[in-house]
């Protein structure tokens, strides 16, 4: 980016007032991230308990997270966000209470998880799609950059900011719960003045939403159109079946690995900061090098995660956390040069009135259906070690993208909107 536009973009308050919320509520979020398994295991000792907790949080995001887009499609996206943010401060603030003075029992965390997670549902859709309404169109793909960047950057910042808390106060064992609770203060805290920050933000005019079209409708409306664009509906439908058979059995497993193996907190932390560390030098060299790609998009993303499955599947034989931070690291750089390309292609195909319907269906895909598999993969756990579980899932990401390769003309899909996933039409399986 040049000089002036980046003057530009630094002179847009509204941008200062969105880039500094989203950093504080994303560094917050990390806290949680790593506390909330940790106190789990703290209280139950249990991976099906810990995938329970998990499957609770995703049972209200993918009931309503279709609708939270909708309903961003139709009315402020700022609003509903505040709205969120202010529960979700509630509900930290809460759990960060019992957990200090060592109330936090299980039912106690089933509801926090399941109330967390209905918050979760409008947020994200909101959180989206937030910045084309604050944002003027000639800034929007610079901001995005930005927004994109620390977002990256919070995700590795925020682990090693969890790791020092919960190392300095005692954290690393189990039998401290207080470290645990000072974390979810740390996210309550993070909402509280990331609301304060959105409030500051003024939307831009809007054109008015349609008129005599129900919620209902408008999620059915964007179901249909993901269905009738082939490639979409190929691409919505692969990474679904990753999504539930790999994504959900890793959030359960990597803080299974760092309690029973590493047997430390902060390790958790630094396996979660080099997978950031790794996710933000993949979107970097993504967006520095955006003539990388040889391959065409579709088989550009096969290939990927055929690679992404042969470093996860040794990740449960590791015996030291700097082990593990390699592999990990490896597999963000990977993952963030896919990100990228994977946001901008769904942006250049899906029409803006239909973009926050689209993207709460793709992240319905990750952050609905995986957490889902948790349950399973608790239950999973009982009868198959951590070394099994990697392996099984790294064998079954290299099986799903062969057979994506061999089975549906997701290879063929490219990076601009006429390819040869469109002309294959029927002629091929679709999944």
């Amino acid at each position: 980016m040049s000089a002036a536009p980046r003057a530009a973009l630094w002179r847009d308050t509204n941008l200062r007032w969105l880039m500094g919320g989203s950093t504080l509520s994303l560094l917050g979020d990390q806290f949680t991230l790593i506390a909330l398994p940790w106190l789990v295991l703290d209280v139950t000792g249990d991976a099906l308990a810990l995938g329970l907790v998990i499957a609770l949080m995703s049972v209200p995001r993918a009931l309503f997270m279709l609708v939270g887009g909708a309903l961003v499609d139709r009315h402020s996206p700022r609003l509903v966000l505040l709205l969120t943010k202010y529960a979700s401060a509630v509900l930290l603030g809460v759990l960060a209470v019992m957990t200090w003075r060592g109330q936090a029992t299980l039912p106690v965390l089933y509801a926090l998880a399941l109330a967390i997670g209905l918050a979760q549902a409008f947020a994200i859709p909101a959180a989206t799609s937030i910045l084309p309404r604050a944002v003027p169109a000639p800034l929007l793909q610079g901001a995005n950059g930005m927004m994109m960047g620390l977002r990256q950057l919070s995700l590795l910042a925020g682990p090693l900011l969890a790791a020092a808390l919960l190392a300095f106060s005692g954290g690393a064992g189990k039998a401290d719960t207080r470290a645990l609770a000072l974390a979810f203060a740390v996210d309550c805290a993070s909402f509280l003045l990331s609301a304060w920050t959105l409030a500051r933000v003024k939307p831009l005019p809007a054109q008015a939403a349609p008129e005599g079209q129900s919620v209902l409708r408008a999620v059915g409306a964007g179901l249909a159109m993901v269905w009738r664009d082939v490639p979409l509906r190929t691409c919505f439908l692969y990474w679904g079946l990753v999504s539930f058979f790999v994504g959900g059995s890793m959030q359960v497993a990597l803080p299974l690995l760092a309690s029973e193996t590493l047997r430390s907190a902060p390790a958790y932390a630094l396996l979660l900061g080099a997978h950031g560390a790794g996710t933000l030098l993949g979107m970097a060299v993504a967006a520095l090098l955006p003539r990388l790609a040889v391959l065409p998009f579709g088989a550009m993303l096969l290939v990927g995660d055929a690679v992404a499955g042969m470093l996860l599947a040794p990740l449960g034989t590791i015996g030291a956390a700097w082990q593990g931070a390699v592999l990990l690291l490896a597999l963000g750089i990977l993952g963030g040069y896919l990100q990228v390309a994977i946001f901008t292609w769904i942006r250049k195909r899906v029409p803006a009135p239909m973009l926050g319907r689209a993207m709460s269906i793709f992240l319905f895909i990750f952050m609905g259906l995986a957490p889902l598999s948790a349950a399973g993969t608790g239950w999973v756990l009982q009868h198959a070690s951590l070394p099994q579980l990697f392996a099984a899932s790294g064998a079954m990401l290299v099986c799903c993208a062969v057979l994506a390769w061999t089975l549906t003309p997701m290879r063929a899909i490219g990076a601009d909107g006429a390819d040869g996933a469109d002309r294959a039409g029927s002629a091929r399986m679709t999944p």
